[in-house]
């Protein structure tokens, strides 16, 4: 995107949740950490059995991280959405990036 010789704005957009089925509100909020302050390092050492099953959407926020690691973000929320009192649910992330930094 950087080497494209153009006008013209781009947009990245990830949708998904992070973790499913059963809230890990510590694993939802350092990846939204890790994605927010750019540390791929982070990111890159998340044991993949932790994002089996519903939490995988976790890997669209880790591509969408590599295809903003240049823009600043200028807004997120974390909302972890519980369905029942044994944990289960949706942890529910947003971001928003600005300008390139």
């Amino acid at each position: 995107m950087e080497d494209w010789d153009s006008d013209m704005r781009i947009g990245v957009v990830a949708s998904g949740g992070l973790t499913h089925f059963t809230v890990d509100e510590e694993l939802d909020r350092m990846v939204l950490d890790a994605v927010l302050s750019h540390d791929g390092d982070s990111l890159s050492e998340i044991p993949m059995n932790r994002l089996g099953a519903g939490s995988s959407e976790i890997l669209n926020w880790i591509v969408m991280a590599g295809a903003s690691e240049h823009l600043d973000p200028a807004w997120s929320s974390y909302e972890p959405m519980y369905r029942s009192l044994a944990g289960t649910g949706c942890g529910m992330g947003f971001a928003v990036f600005g300008e390139a930094a």
